[in-house]
């Protein structure tokens, strides 16, 4: 198995990705392919790492040369059209043609949406890919999906990502019926813009029909309880809402750090509770969840956040083996070829 990294796409690359690489490549069994500028690779290499080059570090290291970059300001379309060796075109297309098993990024958010559904391409009955990351929640992890690759929705996605997380969580973590809220105002069926209205109806009369275990709206204070598997929203939504998740657990991580160093008795006293802090740290902290799975398309993508660190590329490159391993792609294209997909009747 391979994964394919896009080295240069991010705004700590080359070196976030290069020492994420490092500490996560004795975890996996898999090898680990770079994908960029092979000499700027190699020079960061030897500055980080006192080695002439990537694969002198482990032999499951290698690099595809490209010469191509595809920054954050590029239009996406535009980009994945004329940046044909870019680190982004060049991953994806190794993803389509077999010579890898799953793709990473931390680039440019819109031109790997764009990329993934023109190079890879949907799955047949999927209108619109999703971003799904996961999130700590109470006792188990949550899947927010769409997290930013869709600002703007119709029905049909929604009931789609709610089909998608269904399958995906049943599949990868044995969750037989997976309950499956709508991110609303409130729990009222009256609640919300037409958007979630209308959703929320089709939802409702749909769910048994379409095999999702719909349990209605879910405000954002409830959603973290442990009683919802994944929430669905519009991808405007769900990127605010994942980042100011991901802020407050910034938050309060800091603010109790700083609690416990405060003086002296403050820090003599939380010295048996220290095990217990560590494991909510951990818990608390987004980059043990590694990056956001792109559900939807054909192969295993996951993008990876724009700002991540080494520490969360370490996670991300752990998680996509996972992904890859466990086939989910290859069940949801079986599946949605097998069960009956929410059409657009608009039309």
């Amino acid at each position: 198995m391979i994964i394919l990294v896009d080295a240069m796409g991010g705004d700590n690359a080359p070196d976030a990705v290069i020492k994420g690489a490092v500490k996560a490549v004795n975890e996996v069994e898999s090898e680990i392919m770079l994908i960029g500028d092979k000499e700027v690779i190699n020079s960061r290499v030897k500055d980080l790492f006192g080695k002439e080059k990537l694969e002198d570090l482990s032999p499951k290291f290698s690099i595809y040369h490209t010469t191509e970059i595809i920054t954050m300001e590029d239009k996406p379309t535009d980009a994945i059209k004329h940046k044909k060796d870019s680190s982004m075109v060049v991953g994806f297309n190794l993803l389509k043609e077999g010579k890898g098993d799953v793709f990473i990024s931390a680039g440019n958010s819109g031109a790997l949406l764009t990329g993934a559904t023109l190079l890879v391409g949907r799955i047949k009955g999927i209108d619109r890919p999703a971003m799904a990351p996961m999130l700590p929640a109470y006792k188990k992890r949550l899947m927010l999906i769409d997290a930013g690759a869709n600002t703007n929705c119709k029905p049909i996605n929604l009931v789609q990502f709610a089909q998608m997380a269904t399958i995906y969580l049943k599949n990868t973590f044995g969750i037989e019926k997976p309950a499956i809220g709508l991110l609303n105002i409130g729990t009222e069926p009256t609640k919300g813009n037409e958007l979630i209205r209308e959703s929320y109806d089709i939802l409702t009369a749909e769910s048994e029909r379409l095999g999702i275990n719909f349990v209605g709206n879910v405000e954002g204070r409830d959603a973290f309880s442990g009683k919802i598997d994944a929430i669905v929203c519009d991808g405007f939504t769900g990127n605010v809402f994942l980042k100011t998740v991901e802020g407050l657990g910034k938050l309060v991580k800091r603010t109790l750090t700083e609690s416990l160093k405060k003086n002296l008795l403050s820090t003599i006293a939380c010295i048996p509770t220290l095990p217990g802090i560590k494991r909510f740290s951990k818990t608390m902290d987004y980059k043990e969840y590694g990056g956001a799975l792109f559900l939807g398309v054909k192969k295993p993508v996951v993008k990876a956040h724009g700002s991540s660190d080494e520490k969360l590329f370490h996670y991300t490159i752990k998680q996509a083996e996972e992904f890859a391993k466990n086939k989910a792609v290859d069940m949801m294209i079986e599946q949605f070829s097998n069960i009956e997909t929410y059409k657009n009747t608009e039309n």
